[in-house]
């Protein structure tokens, strides 16, 4: 059986010395760390030594080096550099009407092409900051600047084309589009009639709410009566003394002269914009222009027998006697058609420019009948050319007008403006789509006061 140990006891004196140990331990360690803290984050003042001396050291001696020109054989010749007048290069000129900080600027498109790259969309060569989406009667394009040119001839206000109604409703659609235009947008607004035209504003002007409220202004002006239609007389200028550029000296008289579409196309791309849009009552494309040169001996001598022949003389005599009759009985009839009108709260008839508003078409409208013809004009010098002849010569002018801005011309867009019931053949919708096509533009043809009403598409697109 094995013996079980006895438990040894703790000897207390040995219990008493390690207690005491124990905290003398622990005593040293709260002042060893106090000391350190101490020594650590309460550091005496900091001490700033003063800088050392500096030495001043004597500059170099100034050394002198002989340069000796070279000899004209040794000099590089300077190939290919030319020099160019500022007064040469053709700048286009711009009213900057730059907005207020109440206007509200806004960028309707992404940043354009630079050069002849494009990353967001095209802007012919610039960052596109001023692009605007353009929406004219359905018609759509993007431009940086725009012109916007507008029929104001007596043809846009006869009944069949609804009036005045329909004219406001067309000076409507420009004011409201223009007044959505971004606020680096630059624009023009010209009115047209019989070859004479009136800008709004003398150069490109931004876009802006001072500049909506201006033109606004200035076109309500325009066609407000039928006692007033066309342009206002002491304004407008005939469209031949605008142009400047000549892309042919000899055919460039013929276009000064032209009254219709040439003539307006050729002041449209002086302009030097990125898109027009033109609002006619008779536009159909080129078409052909007449132009006029002296007559020849041969052809002098055959007017001057004209002219003093006896049948000659006694036709003209009687023509003239029926037309002084003619207008008499126009007259009349004209005014018993006016007072018949205002009974019936309408306004004055509108007869429409050029031809339509002749004797010889008031007295067909009233069912005159004329017994004499017209007498012969004998030779006039005039000659004809060709659509061919015209294209060319806008090529040639739009390589003048935009090479130096690497541009290839404008889009030119036609909102042909017709009677109700008036002929459109399919040959003229040819030629318009030709004249259209050749500005990258395109084309619309809209009937009386229903059609453009529903057609307007600046307002529609707000609401």
């Amino acid at each position: 059986m094995i013996p079980q140990q006895k438990k040894r006891k703790m000897n207390p004196l040995l219990m008493k010395v390690i207690v005491i140990s124990v905290g003398i331990h622990v005593i040293a360690g709260v002042i060893a760390g106090v000391i350190t803290v101490a020594n650590i984050v309460i550091q005496e003042d900091a001490q700033f030594e003063e800088p050392p001396a500096v030495e001043e050291v004597e500059p170099p001696k100034e050394v002198k080096v002989e340069i000796k020109p070279q000899k004209a054989s040794q000099m590089q010749p300077m190939r290919n550099l030319r020099m160019r007048p500022v007064s040469n290069i053709a700048v286009a000129n711009v009213d900057v009407d730059l907005p207020s900080m109440s206007d509200s600027f806004t960028v309707s498109a992404g940043l354009g092409g630079m050069g002849g790259g494009s990353l967001l969309g095209s802007t012919r060569g610039s960052i596109g900051m001023g692009m605007s989406d353009i929406s004219v009667f359905g018609l759509k394009s993007k431009a940086e600047r725009v012109l916007f040119l507008i029929d104001a001839s007596a043809n846009m206000l006869t009944d069949e084309k609804g009036g005045l109604n329909s004219y406001q409703v067309i000076k409507d659609e420009i004011t409201d589009m223009v007044g959505g235009l971004s606020a680096g947008t630059l624009f023009n607004v010209a009115m047209y009639d019989n070859g004479r035209v009136d800008f709004f504003s003398p150069a490109l002007r931004s876009a802006g709410a001072s500049s909506h409220q201006a033109l606004i202004t200035w076109i309500s002006a325009i066609n407000r009566s039928v006692d007033q239609v066309g342009l206002p007389r002491g304004r407008a200028k005939s469209i031949g003394s605008l142009l400047k550029v000549s892309a042919d000296d000899e055919l460039f008289p013929v276009f000064q002269r032209d009254r219709w579409a040439a003539g307006l196309t050729h002041l449209a791309l002086e302009q030097r914009v990125d898109a027009v849009f033109i609002i006619s009552g008779n536009l159909t494309g080129f078409g052909r222009m007449v132009g006029s040169r002296p007559l020849t001996e041969r052809e002098t001598a055959e007017r001057e027998r004209l002219f003093a022949s006896p049948d000659y003389i006694a036709q003209k005599a009687a023509y003239q006697a029926e037309m002084t009759e003619v207008k008499k009985r126009v007259g009349a009839s004209e005014k018993r058609e006016n007072a018949a009108r205002a009974k019936k709260g309408q306004p004055a008839k509108v007869w429409g420019s050029g031809g339509a508003s002749s004797i010889e078409n008031k007295a067909r409208y009233f069912k005159i009948k004329m017994n004499v013809k017209r007498p012969p004009t004998g030779p006039t010098g005039r000659y004809s050319v060709d659509s061919d002849q015209i294209r060319k010569y806008f090529r040639a002018l739009k390589d003048l007008l935009y090479d130096v801005s690497s541009k290839s011309g404008p889009s030119v867009n036609v909102v042909l403006f017709l009677a109700g019931n008036e002929d459109f053949s399919s040959q003229k919708e040819d030629d318009l789509q030709a004249y259209t096509r050749f500005f990258d533009g395109r084309h619309r043809v809209i009937r009386g006061l229903n059609e453009i009403r529903a057609a307007a598409s600046a307002r529609s697109e707000e609401s």
